[in-house]
């Protein structure tokens, strides 16, 4: 009897004690998922504090590691393409192991498959995917694996890769709820600072603008106005390279009028093709041209050198229609981002103010041209008016006077003197014609002549040489000068077609107002020793008539250069 009383004491005794534990283990389960509950809020409210993108980015990804214990996490960004990642943020690799691994995944693998079906990815063990390519050398191991994709406005911008859970584990159902709660938020954040982004991009345009218009108020040039242009499109767009070219007159070409930044030097003064070129195409078809990577060329044609190191590129005409009066060419270092139809928005208004820099300087250099020909008017007239008729008045009283002097020799003074009088007249009706005649009258000036010069040389080369030039060729070289620079560059261009066997030439045309400097040079065989040497004597012999010299170079590795230097002023 007393037996049983002991075990109906004992049954309820258990039956509680089990009770109890599993109160405590729920109330372990809850105070988890509250502490789990209050880590997900807590990194939802860091992340929407962030207003800078890529701060933004990094406080995710670093959220997400925290979140569901993950040794490893990081965040792609899904390029413009929708197939590639532009953007990749690591969290728990460090930057040796980065180094060893190489350059960022560009979206291939499991990476790829959540790209392709954007929709929560859970592994017990990433190798065994049928998406899997493996790890490149120098990968740190990983097995377990949750990705999530990250929306914004109900566009896919990138997504969560989560790797390696602490301890072993893998990830549940719950690492999965979690992680998508926080895309969630993570979307919300990065819209809100892609916008903040753009309102302080907007607010740059318009600082930059209201800069010019200033600018341009103040009478500043066209150069300065179109410097202050290119220098401030640079640094918004975060361009490494700048260059404004514009058309040159009865050449159909375009010639670089500005270039400053990365490689600045070797697309000052460039001549231009219309139909060959980035710039050209923006200039034909009036309208944004856009190269995700300028070091890869255009179709077949690869390349030139000066565009090495470079990346993404856009060109963007200067006015509209037929009124275009040139290009602006933008460049970003190799990698970068290609330029989007938001940031070629503004840039198509920035260039509308530098037609208007390069009109009000068109219309500034007229009114001095205008006024330059009144002034020369107004002393031709004064010269005619004035001054031809008192001398010619004096030239009358001295030789009637002349009758009455009886000494011969002063007579004979006077009658010279009255032939001076006729010689001077002479001389000033001479400088009003001087002044009357217009500018230009002596034909088409260097540059023109020198473009065409190259393009006629290009069907004979078969290919079109590269032609820059620098300076005031039109202004400061003679044309005596002009005549032997264009019988020089004409006798160059047709040896290299004859004998170089080349299929790249470059001409340089350049003068800082003392010496005017023409080099051409060529990738062919070179000069042979035996070669015939005429026409390289009868460039020097041009050279020694103006007081200048020719000199030539032929590496053993093949190709040519020839220097011919004259002076263009005295001293």
């Amino acid at each position: 009897m007393g037996s049983t009383e002991g075990t109906q004491v004992r049954l309820p005794q258990l039956r509680l004690d089990e009770l109890l534990a599993e109160l405590q283990a729920r109330l372990d389960a809850a105070r988890g998922t509250r502490d789990r509950v209050h880590s997900l809020l807590e990194a939802v409210l860091s992340v929407g504090r962030e207003l800078d993108l890529k701060q933004a980015l990094r406080s995710i990804v670093e959220a997400a590691a925290v979140l569901v214990e993950a040794e490893y996490a990081a965040l792609g960004v899904i390029g413009p393409d929708g197939k590639r990642l532009s953007d990749f943020l690591t969290v728990g690799v460090s930057e040796e192991q980065i180094t060893r691994i190489g350059p960022y995944p560009e979206g291939h693998g499991i990476l790829g498959q959540l790209i392709r079906h954007p929709e929560p990815l859970r592994l017990a063990k990433l190798s065994e995917h049928s998406a899997s390519y493996g790890f490149p050398p120098g990968h740190p191991p990983m097995n377990t694996f949750l990705g999530v994709p990250i929306r914004v406005r109900d566009q896919v911008f990138g997504n969560l890769y989560l790797t390696e859970k602490r301890g072993g584990a893998q990830f549940d159902e719950e690492d999965e709820s979690v992680l998508s709660t926080l895309a969630v938020a993570a979307g919300v954040a990065i819209d809100n600072a892609r916008l903040y982004e753009e309102s302080r991009l907007r607010e740059r345009w318009l600082q930059a603008s209201a800069e010019i218009t200033h600018s341009l108020m103040s009478g500043s040039g066209r150069g300065e106005a179109l410097g202050l242009i290119a220098e401030r499109a640079l640094e918004i767009t975060d361009a490494v390279l700048a260059v404004v070219a514009v058309p040159m007159e009865d050449t159909g070409a375009l010639t670089v009028e500005l270039a400053i930044g990365q490689e600045a030097e070797g697309h000052s003064g460039l001549v231009l093709p219309v139909d060959d070129s980035l710039i050209g195409r923006a200039f034909a078809t009036a309208a944004p041209v856009t190269s995700p990577d300028v070091s890869r060329g255009d179709g077949d044609s690869a390349a030139p050198a000066r565009f090495t190191g470079l990346g993404p590129a856009v060109a963007v005409p200067i006015g509209t229609g037929e009124g275009v009066r040139g290009v602006v060419l933008l460049v970003r270092a190799a990698g970068r981002t290609v330029f989007t139809g938001k940031e070629t928005q503004p840039l198509q208004g920035f260039a509308a103010q530098a037609a208007v820099a390069m009109e009000l300087a068109q219309r500034r250099q007229d009114a001095e041209q205008i006024r330059l020909l009144e002034d020369r008017d107004r002393i031709a007239r004064d010269l005619h008016d004035l001054a031809i008729q008192r001398l010619f008045a004096t030239g009358m009283t001295l030789q009637s006077a002349g009758r009455f002097i009886e000494h011969a020799e002063a007579s004979e003074r006077v009658l010279r003197a009255v032939d001076d009088l006729d010689e001077t007249i002479k001389i000033i009706r001479s400088t009003i014609f001087g002044l009357r005649t217009r500018e230009g009258a002596d034909g088409p000036g260097l540059r023109t002549r020198a473009v065409r010069v190259a393009g006629e040389a290009a069907p004979v080369l078969g290919f079109a040489p590269s032609l820059r030039m620098e300076g005031l060729l039109d202004t400061h070289v003679p044309k005596e000068v002009a005549d032997h620079v264009v019988a020089v560059l004409s006798e160059a261009l047709t040896n290299t077609a004859r004998h170089a066997h080349a299929d790249r030439a470059e001409v340089a045309l350049t003068t800082d107002g003392r010496e005017l400097c023409l080099t051409v040079s060529d990738n062919g065989v070179g000069i042979p020793p035996e070669g015939r040497r005429s026409g390289l004597r009868n460039m020097a012999e041009r050279a020694e008539q103006l007081g200048g010299d020719l000199t030539f170079t032929g590496p053993p590795d093949g190709g040519t250069t020839i220097v011919w230097r004259v002076p263009v002023s005295e001293g």
